[in-house]
């Protein structure tokens, strides 16, 4: 998993567009006006904020106390800090790229919600 095939399957999802808004190293995924996936490093090691439900986010740390990590720089209840090292299957990583999108397409504004998003209220 590395941060390319994240943005690629980000993009893939209705709404999504691609900036840098703090570094042209710091790739970030937003839907509408919010963002929902970081990209960056953490330790030297490429990795990934995302959104999550509190208590999912503290399972997975708890589970994952090396890959999964409170959100550096976020909420640290609501962002996790994933490390793309191996340590995570891909569908996992990806599941929580799908939960950090719905999450934050939950909160959107009406008019910034995607048209399937719109469709499935």
């Amino acid at each position: 998993m590395n941060h390319a095939y994240l943005i690629e399957q980000g993009l893939a999802k209705p709404g999504v567009t691609l900036r840098y808004p703090f570094d042209p190293a710091m790739p970030v995924l937003f839907v509408g006006s919010k963002m929902f996936a970081l990209l960056s490093t953490h330790g030297g090691r490429p990795s990934a904020n995302l959104k999550g439900d509190p208590e999912t986010n503290w399972l997975l740390r708890e589970s994952h106390p090396d890959t999964v990590l409170p959100g550096y720089h976020m909420n640290k209840r609501h962002w996790n800090t994933v490390v793309l090292d191996g340590s995570l299957s891909e569908g996992e990583i990806l599941d929580m790229l799908e939960e950090s999108y719905r999450l934050v397409c939950r909160n959107l504004p009406k008019a910034e919600r995607p048209p399937v998003q719109q469709e499935s209220r």
